[in-house]
């Protein structure tokens, strides 16, 4: 059985990017698609004593309106990454693990990408050591696949030779538009996420921040942490 997910690499992904990837065995980095400004390709959110706080990459997009993910360059003007580290380290100075794993997590989010999705995937292939996880991670712009949306993660997915498609449940709504996976005989299941609750700093819990909050955290707990809130499901 060969299960394979398929997704837009994403900037400082949240704990459900990395359960979905640990429940496949092969996950595709969609970056050969067009880019979507102000989407989680270039923003995510972590934890502060007044909330969550958008950490947010800034990109040339003038003149690029149809730029695909893989063409996107990050705007170095203002040394934006080098403020995100900095935003990091001090909001989790305090948290359990940052002096264990602290330096490791600042030295992927790299100031001298100058591609967003060499950020953004350096930052995935590092968190996901952490996580333990081994699932193989291959690009859509390395593949052969063909078309757009349901039509082009089909295709994929019988390059890689796949028994089974795990989605994402917000693509739902157009894979069910579609016939293209009914065509090439594939089943669909979608993946669902169970966010744990875990000790954070700075009052109530908080869902859906970026995965370095888990990692911060709750360290060599997390992996397991991301296996007990996976879920496949019809």
């Amino acid at each position: 059985m060969t299960r394979v997910a398929i997704m837009q690499p994403t900037y400082l992904p949240w704990c459900g990017y990395f359960a979905l990837m640990q429940a496949v065995d092969i996950f595709v980095f969609l970056d050969s698609v067009q880019f979507a400004k102000r989407s989680w390709q270039q923003r995510n959110q972590v934890k502060t004593p007044q909330g969550a706080q958008w950490l947010s990459v800034p990109v040339i997009s003038k003149g690029k309106r149809d730029q695909l993910i893989n063409e996107v360059e990050i705007d170095t003007g203002g040394n934006i990454i080098d403020v995100h580290r900095k935003s990091i380290e001090m909001n989790y100075a305090r948290a359990p693990y940052f002096r264990e794993l602290g330096s490791g997590v600042l030295s992927c989010i790299d100031p001298k990408k100058t591609r967003l999705v060499d950020l953004n995937i350096g930052i995935v292939k590092f968190l996901c050591g952490l996580f333990d996880i081994k699932t193989q991670l291959l690009c859509s712009s390395d593949l052969h696949g063909c078309g757009t949306k349901a039509d082009l993660l089909a295709s994929l997915c019988v390059e890689l030779e796949a028994t089974e498609y795990i989605s994402a449940p917000g693509s739902k709504a157009y894979l069910d538009e579609s016939t293209a996976f009914e065509q090439i005989g594939l089943p669909i299941r979608y993946f669902n996420f169970h966010h744990p609750v875990y000790p954070q700093l700075f009052g109530d819990f908080l869902p859906f921040m970026s995965a370095i909050d888990l990692i911060f955290n709750c360290g060599e707990r997390s992996a397991e942490l991301l296996k007990q809130g996976i879920e496949v499901i019809e």
